[in-house]
């Protein structure tokens, strides 16, 4: 298993050269395949939505709130469960 990263390129570089137009298409499609499964975010994308969404607000223009405030509203949520 010793196969380091830089190794694992350029072997399949070069057997793009020898692939098909068929066979890259099919490759393709595998690797898209395999990037889509690796978000190891751990997030749901409801929250990665809700992210995007107050970054976009963010960066509109929204209003901000100082970190004292974010840990009063933090504490009052917590302190109502």
């Amino acid at each position: 298993m010793g196969v380091g990263i830089k190794s694992l390129d350029i072997q399949i570089n070069g057997y793009l050269a020898v692939l098909n137009t068929r066979q890259k298409k099919a490759l393709l499609t595998v690797a898209k395949t395999f990037a889509e499964e690796t978000d190891d975010s751990g997030y749901s994308d409801e929250f990665k939505r809700e992210l995007d969404s107050r970054y976009e607000e963010y960066m509109s223009g929204g209003k901000l709130i100082s970190e004292a405030e974010a840990n009063k509203r933090i504490r009052k949520i917590i302190k109502g469960k």
